[in-house]
């Protein structure tokens, strides 16, 4: 199913936006946010829903995704966390919501992280895929466990000129490759794959999924109008809007630990949902789950 709604756009300091829109424009503000390598397309059976439930909901691409554009040549393409965080809280203030309810996974979800920890008053309620997703980079040039490492051999191609090649020449395959690994059990993504593969034709795209994997190992310098945000991150701050993170048992990029590591960087209500049969791709593979839980924190 591929969504209906209106493609919009929103011009924040940085970025012209590119969203899709559903529902009431009066209705309580939700935002869903996509991860890498995926799109809005992640949504389309959710967002309906919650348009149906009198929701205002908005779904962006992220920067170097899709039809959202950079608005200056001069400004770094960077794909830091903080970056992600400032984008969702600019879309936020270019249109006017003062307070939303957030869910997003992988880039997104960290995206959602940032703005709930560090704007708290800006968040109602949140939805997190693979719970606490504030990258912590002071430990990542620490080794870890050798299946993990295993898991991570893309960030550390795309730490290469060889890996900024190979995306570039072979940004479909290798995102398609990635969707695979990801979510091994998911036997509908091969055949949804070609909805969401034109979002990685930005032309922003490499260079802002290269700086993402340098950065977070301190490979690559990060925008200096972002530091104060990055410099808030190493304290690795606490979230305190009501939370409900969602883990797909099946995820081959991070699958969950048995006992959930990371429900001291929570504060408020939260609460741990693994997801059988379902891997990295959280609300495309589990749509429903995604929605129960946005209508729970909703209520």
């Amino acid at each position: 199913m591929t969504t209906t709604a209106p493609l919009l756009y929103v011009r924040t300091s940085m970025l012209d936006v590119a969203y899709e829109a559903h529902g009431p424009a009066d209705g309580k503000p939700v935002i869903l946010l996509h991860g890498f390598p995926y799109d809005p397309r992640g949504y389309d059976a959710i967002a309906p829903e919650l348009a149906g439930h009198g929701y205002r909901v908005l779904v962006p691409y992220l920067r170097g995704y899709g039809p959202t554009r950079f608005i200056n040549e001069q400004v770094m393409r960077s794909g830091q966390q903080a970056a992600l965080a400032k984008d969702l809280l600019d879309f936020m203030d270019a249109l006017a919501i003062p307070q939303a309810t957030l869910a997003g996974y992988d880039w997104g979800g960290r995206a959602a992280c940032i703005v709930a920890a560090l704007w708290p008053e800006r968040v109602s309620g949140l939805v997190t895929g693979d719970g606490y997703n504030i990258q912590d980079i002071a430990k990542s040039l620490t080794p870890r466990a050798p299946e993990t490492e295993h898991r991570l051999w893309y960030q550390y191609y795309f730490h290469t000129q060889r890996g900024v090649d190979g995306l570039t020449a072979n940004r479909r395959d290798l995102c398609q490759l990635l969707w695979s690994l990801w979510s091994p059990s998911w036997a509908e993504g091969p055949g949804l794959y070609e909805q969401t593969a034109p979002s990685f034709d930005n032309p922003d795209f490499v260079e802002v999924v290269i700086h993402s994997y340098r950065h977070r190992f301190m490979y690559a310098p990060g925008d200096p109008a972002l530091e104060a945000i990055e410099q808030a991150l190493v304290l690795q701050p606490a979230i305190s809007v009501p939370s409900i993170s969602l883990c797909g048992a099946d995820d081959g990029v991070g699958p969950p630990p048995e006992e959930d590591d990371d429900v001291a960087h929570f504060s408020g209500f939260y609460r741990r949902q693994v997801l059988p049969g379902v891997g990295h791709n959280i609300p495309q593979e589990a749509p429903q789950a995604t929605l129960d839980a946005l209508l729970e924190l909703l209520a």
